[in-house]
């Protein structure tokens, strides 16, 4: 496990850890090919530098963040912002992930990409790469 995830994982409560460790193992073995560490203070997977999945501490919970989940098109991750793609799910206990739900949300994650690697040089401007 990488470090600096591994001592993000270990800093947080019992059940929260137990989650973190389960998204954790679940993102690795389904994204062999992208690259994490922790960024902006939480865990974050990227493919070619674009970030595409994380997840990170928050009062409602452990939330599980997909940047480009609005396009996905699945009941269980609610979109959250108007002029990002971004949606995301909360979990408080490591049965209420279901994990055929989190496989295919993280392969629509490599198909459905938008270009957050370049959204400063193209002044907030989206563009979709997949």
């Amino acid at each position: 496990m990488n470090k600096d995830i591994r001592s993000y994982n270990n800093k947080q409560l019992s059940e929260d850890k137990a989650i973190c460790d389960l998204l954790y193992q679940e993102i690795c073995k389904h994204l062999p090919a992208a690259l994490n560490k922790v960024w902006h203070a939480h865990p974050v997977w990227f493919l070619e530098e674009n970030p595409i999945v994380g997840y990170s501490k928050q009062k409602p919970g452990i939330r599980l963040m997909f940047w480009s989940g609005a396009d996905f098109g699945e009941e269980g991750l609610s979109v959250r912002g108007v002029k990002f793609k971004d949606a995301s799910v909360f979990y408080h206990s490591v049965p209420e992930i279901n994990l055929t739900d989190l496989k295919r949300w993280l392969q629509k994650s490599v198909d459905i990409q938008w270009d957050y690697k370049n959204i400063v040089k193209r002044k907030g401007q989206l563009l979709r790469l997949k």
